[in-house]
């Protein structure tokens, strides 16, 4: 899908006119480095949203409030991680509220020490068992089963093993503690699992890394 350029600041000659040198070379600079991550950031969107239209909405408001917001980022740190943040606050606080949250639960009760080893690594070492299995089965599999996931599960799954974001990452965009991101990653790997592992059986994939997503192990 070719989603429409966001608009952040009009160009017709009129609201150029107006327009120091400063705010155009910052509006050029944000087009520059920002516009490069709509397509991460629209299916994100659509991760949180599930609707297209909704999508392509939270991703206008995001890139509105980012360039609002451009002269606050430090250059050269994580523009994307950045990005993801100004979209997740923007969907908590706008399109979330139109939907019924689908799960009621403890698990940010749990503490870091309660997760065990299993989840212990980070997006930026050894990858785990479900984002090798996102990369070799079907696009659709993935979907179904990532869209079957509680959302706060969900996104912390979709950080970590489809975008690469370290815990620390997840946390600052999710503006959760590194424990909960742990306690919410390590529940939603574990329902992915399960719910990948449920595709492969019943396609009889029974080796490579459908199976490696039902163990919980990753290759040599």
């Amino acid at each position: 899908m070719v989603l429409e350029r966001p608009v952040v600041v009009p160009r017709d000659g009129l609201e150029s006119s107006v327009m120091t040198t400063d705010a155009i070379e910052m509006r050029d600079l944000f087009e520059e480095q920002a516009l490069p991550f709509i397509d991460q950031l629209y299916a994100a969107a659509m991760r949180m949203t599930r609707n297209p239209s909704d999508a392509q909405d939270l991703v206008q408001e995001t890139f509105v409030k980012a360039f609002a917001a451009f002269k606050q980022f430090e250059q050269g740190t994580n523009l994307k991680a950045w990005l993801y943040r100004i979209l997740t606050n923007t969907f908590i606080n706008t399109y979330r509220k139109k939907q019924r949250e689908p799960f009621q639960g403890t698990i940010d009760d749990l503490e870091d020490w309660q997760l065990g080893g299993a989840e212990s690594r980070t997006a930026m070492t050894n990858r785990s068992a479900e984002a090798e299995a996102i990369d070799h089965l079907p696009d659709s599999a993935v979907k179904d089963a990532l869209q079957s996931i509680p959302e706060d599960f969900r996104l912390a799954v979709y950080f970590a093993d489809v975008e690469g974001f370290s815990y620390q990452e997840i946390a600052d965009i999710m503006k959760t503690p590194i424990g909960t991101v742990m306690s919410r990653l390590h529940r939603g790997r574990r329902l992915l699992r399960d719910l990948l592992a449920g595709y492969a059986r019943e396609r009889g994939l029974g080796t490579g890394a459908a199976d490696q997503t039902r163990t919980g192990s990753t290759p040599a």
